[in-house]
């Protein structure tokens, strides 16, 4: 039986993550806006810097990490925990690569997006397969996690590489939210790779959510709103538990021609 109470087939495997769903993507912009609040209220309101954040996020990432490969199911809850912690945690350590060892926004995005890269190349090489309908093992899991993460901090290095020039926040929103419609729409009407799309769309919503997030609590001086970082971080918080509860969270699955357009 499958979450749904549905027979599966006899050559259909769970996986461990969720299926990949309207509602799926909608979560995961908001978990990335708060990722930038939550990151920024750590490292700029309360003062601590960008490498005294990464380490104390990368304790509960590490944990939630380990909960979900040590996991024998989905758990929607667990899913989401881990996906806001690599979020949150890619938030300071993207500001570290750019801001504090002085490589700048060009390079740091330059650097992540060869570690996203590479990551893929060495997962597939390993797996044979890259897709996240096939989240049922470990080596998968360790992939997935390890390629979540540095997608995260990628797309924190390329929102504020975009935001920061003469778009500002808005208009870098803006331009992450048209390459995902342009990639929404190379999913419905194109034969390119479902996989590779999905790994694309994923790494934009983090600098769409960058955006939006510094739009959020940067001051108004700067393009931003001012909001409270605290406060933001808690309202979208709590969207993003009543989503959870008002959505179907189903884990996805897989058969031997699920992956037909990988």
């Amino acid at each position: 039986m499958n979450g749904n109470g549905n027979s599966l087939s006899a050559d259909e495997v769970l996986s461990k993550v969720p299926a990949v769903t309207l509602g799926f993507w909608i979560i995961k912009i908001l978990c990335t806006t708060l990722g930038e609040t939550g990151g920024d209220t750590l490292s700029m309101t309360y003062d601590l810097g960008y490498l005294a954040s990464s380490a104390l996020f990368l304790v509960p990432l590490v944990v939630l990490v380990w909960a979900q490969i040590t996991a024998r199911k989905f758990h929607p809850w667990l899913y989401w925990a881990t996906i806001i912690a690599s979020t949150t945690a890619g938030t300071t350590f993207a500001d570290f690569a750019t801001r504090s060892i002085g490589i700048g926004y060009p390079g740091g995005s330059t650097l992540l997006l060869g570690l996203v890269l590479a990551s893929l190349f060495i997962w597939h090489r390993t797996l044979g397969s890259v897709s996240v309908n096939r989240i049922a093992s470990v080596p998968a899991e360790i992939f997935y996690w390890a390629t979540i993460t540095l997608s995260q901090t990628l797309g924190t290095a390329l929102g504020d590489w975009i935001a920061d020039g003469s778009l500002g926040y808005l208009g870098a929103a803006g331009v992450f939210s048209a390459a995902l419609l342009a990639v929404a729409l190379l999913y419905r009407f194109s034969s390119v790779s479902h996989v590779g799309l999905f790994w694309a769309a994923f790494i934009l919503t983090r600098p769409l959510g960058a955006t939006v997030g510094d739009f959020l609590d940067k001051p108004l001086a700067k393009g931003g709103l001012d909001f409270s970082r605290p406060l933001a971080s808690a309202v979208l918080a709590a969207a993003i538990v009543l989503l959870i509860l008002l959505l179907p969270q189903r884990a996805g699955s897989y058969t031997a021609t699920t992956d037909k357009k990988a």
